[in-house]
């Protein structure tokens, strides 16, 4: 059995520290939503950051944590006006990129937005048809934010993009197939992943949960990993099945299964290089990059991507140059040109 999981966690914060509030983050929840209603794995939220948990920490769970090959920290943008830069920056840089919001940064666009037909499009319908005022607006604003980020990083208009889903609900641009998409959202926070080096997968869930152990573990973990968790503590043990659900969610959106497939049927496990990777995968070149971070002290955030493609630059001669045959190269490949008959050269 190969060494533990999870790594250990970084020492507490002092007795009565509070999270670091989300920027833009609204005082209360949108009319009709109810601010103890549960989100994720289980209901029941303590306040405050849980033992064991700094609430300082920016990325990752330090030295040696699960990480692995970190994806950089995600990019805050407070609403549609950006800014976008660096969203597009890091895309073009590193292959993806993970932003970060809040519906209330973003909730005055989708009311007063007199484009908002538009650039919801297909999703219209399902807007309208959506009861709750609460959840009207949050749907309406993940997807605003989701379009506004792959427009950004894709450089083209948001409400010139097409949005899409495959079977099991994970979205994708029309079209576009040179970009994957993936939203995650919880109480007043959403994240978007965007890649172009294959599916991405985001997650995220609030640290306070308490998912319970006992409940939950025959169809979270598998049995190696209930073993590791069951020896630790209470509260140990409940941030850890949390950081797991997380990662599990963003890696089985990544495949395009979500909450269909069991996640105790999908294990992790450290290879020789200490990163966290899918049980199956073998040592070497990781054929998955998983990653967590701790988001203003207050979020778990875990996203699953497939690593950057090497492209081949190095040109190669052709085995019949196209300035030996004496013709155009339509003609040389066999193409009609323009106002001819269609008969090839022999």
């Amino acid at each position: 059995m190969p060494g533990p999981l999870l790594p250990a966690l970084p020492s507490g914060p002092p007795p009565g520290t509070l999270p670091v509030p989300l920027p833009g983050a609204p005082s209360g929840p949108p009319r009709g939503l109810s601010a103890g209603a549960p989100s994720g794995p289980s209901a029941g939220l303590p306040s405050g950051v849980p033992p064991g948990l700094s609430p300082g920490l920016s990325s990752g769970w330090g030295a040696g944590g699960l990480s692995g090959l970190s994806p950089g920290p995600l990019l805050h943008v407070a609403g549609p006006d950006g800014p976008w830069e660096q969203v597009h920056d890091r895309l073009a840089g590193q292959g993806h990129a993970l932003v970060h919001t809040t519906w209330g940064q973003w909730l005055a666009a989708a009311l007063l937005d007199p484009g908002l037909r538009s650039l919801l499009g297909r999703d219209w319908p399902r807007y309208r048809q959506t009861a709750a005022p609460a959840g009207r607006l949050r749907f309406a604003v993940s997807r605003m934010v989701l379009k506004h980020t792959a427009a950004a990083a894709l450089q083209v208009p948001a409400d010139a993009l097409d949005l899409a889903y495959r079977p099991g609900g994970r979205p994708h641009l029309r079209g576009l197939a040179e970009a994957e998409v993936s939203l995650a959202h919880t109480d007043e926070l959403i994240v978007v992943g965007i890649s172009r080096s294959g599916p991405i997968g985001v997650d995220a869930e609030p640290v306070t949960r308490r998912p319970s152990f006992e409940l939950l573990h025959p169809y979270v973990c598998t049995p190696d990993e209930a073993a590791e968790l069951a020896a630790l503590g209470e509260d140990e043990r409940a941030l850890r099945l949390l950081h797991l659900w997380t990662l599990k969610e963003a890696y089985t959106k990544a495949l395009g299964h979500g909450m269909r497939r069991r996640f105790s049927a999908v294990g992790f496990r450290r290879d020789e290089q200490g990163r966290t990777v899918p049980a199956g995968e073998p040592d070497g070149a990781a054929r998955w990059i998983l990653a967590t971070h701790l988001l203003h002290g207050r979020y778990l955030v875990s996203s699953a991507r497939r690593p950057p493609r090497e492209i081949e630059t190095a040109s190669r001669p052709a085995p019949y140059p196209l300035e030996e045959t004496g013709l155009p190269p339509a003609a040389t490949l066999g193409l009609q040109l323009p106002g001819s008959s269609g008969a090839q050269p022999t």
